[in-house]
């Protein structure tokens, strides 16, 4: 029995065989995952940025036309890499949520000053990330 902790409840149902490709499976599907927080994390330092520059600008936390855009543009290259655009769609909303909320939160932080504030954290209520809206 393995005490790969990948293995789950797999490691008493299957072979040996089975369990070492079930394994180097889940350790391509963990590099994965791993990587997407990184790039999760990117992507939200730069829509900070952003959020400083609107919220010094007294421009509003939501964009709604380059949403739209952007939601048209990621359901394409979702389509052309074979992952269903409804969930990539419902993927982006998220980080957009998320993105505006940090935005606002920017924008009443740095007052009349324009500067912002400490910055907010990402949460795991609502996310949204309108690409740097």
């Amino acid at each position: 029995m393995s005490t790969d902790p990948r293995a789950g409840e797999a490691a008493a149902q299957v072979e040996p065989e089975i369990l070492d490709e079930l394994l180097s499976m889940r350790a391509s599907i963990d590099n994965i995952d791993a990587t997407l927080v990184y790039l999760l994390a990117e992507r939200f330092k730069a829509t900070q940025r952003v959020g400083v520059l609107k919220a010094k600008h007294q421009l509003p936390a939501a964009d709604p036309a380059r949403e739209k855009n952007q939601i048209s543009r990621l359901k394409r290259l979702a389509n052309e890499a074979q992952l269903d655009p409804e969930f990539a769609e419902k993927f982006l909303n998220f980080i957009i949520e998320e993105v505006i909320r940090h935005h606002e939160a920017i924008s009443a932080s740095s007052g009349a000053t324009g500067e912002p504030g400490p910055s907010p954290s990402v949460s795991s209520s609502s996310s949204d990330d309108s690409n740097a809206r």
